[in-house]
């Protein structure tokens, strides 16, 4: 079996998330593995112009994207320095993340959607074309 030193996992802090934290934590314990989390806050679409407020509305959601990682972080004793809140697309980012702090296993979350979503791209399987590393995808149940 493959082991991996360093997992990077990216929370969306849905409810679906907590399966792929779980799936997280439960590798780096079985491997002693070093764990980094990551959230990614998408910008604002501005539309090519930016709008009255949309930087302090993004930095609203960078200071409670911090709050929110930290006390992730500290459910599963993530240090503060391994706690990543980045914003841009997610697709690059993530891959971004990863490649600079040498995590050579990312988790995340998928849908496993097909037709029209898939074409049009998922963040997944963005990841895993991308990624210099190996990714390991939780399949996560949408409700009906």
């Amino acid at each position: 079996m493959v082991k991996y030193t360093h997992i990077l996992v990216a929370s969306d802090f849905t409810d679906n998330s907590g399966m792929v934290i779980k799936k997280a934590e439960e590798l780096a314990k079985q491997m002693g593995s070093h764990l980094s989390l990551l959230h990614v806050v998408e910008p604002l679409p501005g539309y090519g112009y930016a709008f009255v407020g949309s930087a302090e509305i993004e930095l609203q959601l960078v200071e409670e994207a911090k709050r929110q990682l930290a006390k992730l972080g500290k459910q599963l004793n993530v240090k503060d320095n391994d706690q990543y809140v980045e914003v841009g697309p997610t697709k690059i980012e993530i891959t971004r993340v990863a490649e600079e702090i040498g995590a050579d296993l990312i988790i995340v979350g998928s849908h496993g959607r097909h037709g029209l979503s898939n074409l049009l791209g998922s963040t997944a399987n963005a990841v895993i074309h991308n990624a210099d590393c190996d990714v390991l995808t939780v399949r996560l149940k949408d409700k009906i």
